[in-house]
């Protein structure tokens, strides 16, 4: 769709909600946040314009990246499964997988010898259980080896006795993501399957599954319902294909310029997430 000409945003509505993802977005590639973007959070809120993480990190490893002292009003985290009100310091929503579907596609998993996470129910998905499969996938021990504080070895029996928040399946080939994709959502009808690019940034595919009801799109949404906010008064800017539902739910929607590139034909175009791409996108309509 290309950058908006600035000339052009008198015609735009006024924004009331900005949401915008973390890693390959709003931070740099060091997980720092640009002057000119920290400057233009804080001209957001002078404004009363909501201000929204949307991300697929857990709250603690938010706090990583974001200190307190940067000013967001809420986060939608892990992919939306949970939202945190800033403000209040309070868990606002959480949606969990239910134990038995957990514990079915847990089975799937083994039988076909994968290496995947289980991560425990919000608010404590930080912590998770692990399974190596049957070939050994580097991209599996490094993700481990940031983890391994709160990871634990998932039950011989293989089975847990709880909802969980997500699943994390690794592969180093996309159809091998495809052909799983297909197979769970014949088998499921109450999860969603999410592809991510490794953060990492190593070339493997990660698959994400949550509850159906999970999305940073319907996180969006449930805040909008909950501020009494118009959809027309929204911006989203991402970089990925677990953006995907947010940026179809804004309605001024940016992808940055380093997203993948059969991507960039649906959405605004930005610059790159080290060109301060978040400030750039306000500026074109405040």
């Amino acid at each position: 769709m290309g950058i908006i000409p600035l000339s052009k945003t008198s015609m735009m509505d006024n924004i009331k909600l900005v949401a915008t993802d973390l890693d390959g977005t709003l931070l740099r590639d060091d997980k720092t946040i640009s002057p000119e973007d920290l400057d233009m959070l804080v001209r957001l809120g002078r404004k009363n314009i909501c201000r929204v993480v949307a991300t697929g990190r857990n709250m603690e490893k938010v706090k990583e990246v974001i200190p307190e002292d940067v000013p967001f009003d809420y986060v939608a985290f892990s992919s939306g499964a949970g939202i945190y009100d800033c403000g209040e310091k309070r868990l606002l929503y959480s949606q969990n997988i239910p134990k038995d579907t957990v514990n079915r596609i847990i089975r799937v998993l083994i039988v076909k010898k994968l290496n995947f996470f289980v991560f425990r129910a919000v608010p404590m998905n930080y912590c998770c259980w692990f399974y190596r499969g049957e070939s050994v996938c580097n991209e599996f021990e490094r993700y481990y080896g940031s983890h391994y504080a709160f990871a634990e070895e998932l039950p011989a029996i293989g089975r847990i006795d709880s909802d969980a928040c997500q699943f994390l399946v690794i592969f180093k080939q996309a159809d091998e993501f495809i052909e799983l994709k297909e197979e769970l959502e014949k088998g499921f009808g109450d999860i969603k399957i999410l592809r991510a690019s490794s953060p990492l940034q190593t070339g493997y595919v990660w698959m994400e599954i949550f509850h159906y009801k999970v999305s940073k799109g319907n996180a969006i949404r449930f805040l909008c319902e909950y501020l009494n906010i118009g959809h027309r008064a929204t911006l989203g800017i991402g970089n990925d294909y677990n953006d995907l539902e947010l940026l179809d739910f804004t309605s001024f929607s940016y992808l940055v310029k380093n997203g993948p590139e059969e991507l960039k034909l649906r959405y605004l175009e930005a610059p790159s997430n080290e060109e301060s791409a978040f400030s750039y996108c306000l500026k074109c309509h405040l």
